[in-house]
């Protein structure tokens, strides 16, 4: 095979390129750039979802609360920053589940 067919959008028929050419050479430069970038996001997006957060593991508050938590407080930081009272005043947690996320993120026992 001495050409390479490449398909354009809204054209019928393949452009067809020289195996040696500079042109194919570049254009598969750009597609390897773009796979590299793509795969590079892909694992930056896993090695997120795989560290662990204060938040994990505290009894009663499983992975809907842990969301609904942190959209609503508005992140780690600002649980870890959160009163007791603004923690407990949430209506939909339990002020059990309140005060063992505080006991987790301030150290006490």
């Amino acid at each position: 095979k001495q050409f390479e067919e490449v398909f354009v959008p809204g054209q019928a028929d393949p452009i067809r390129i020289a195996r040696q050419s500079e042109a194919l050479y570049m254009l598969q430069r750009i597609r390897d750039e773009a796979h590299r970038f793509a795969i590079t996001y892909h694992r930056q997006l896993r090695a997120k979802r795989m560290t662990k957060s204060v938040v994990d593991d505290i009894p009663g508050l499983g992975p809907a609360r842990r969301k609904r938590l942190l959209k609503e407080i508005g992140g780690v930081t600002a649980v870890k920053k959160a009163t007791l009272e603004e923690l407990e005043a949430l209506p939909w947690l339990p002020n059990t589940v309140a005060r063992a996320i505080y006991q987790r993120v301030h150290g006490v026992a």
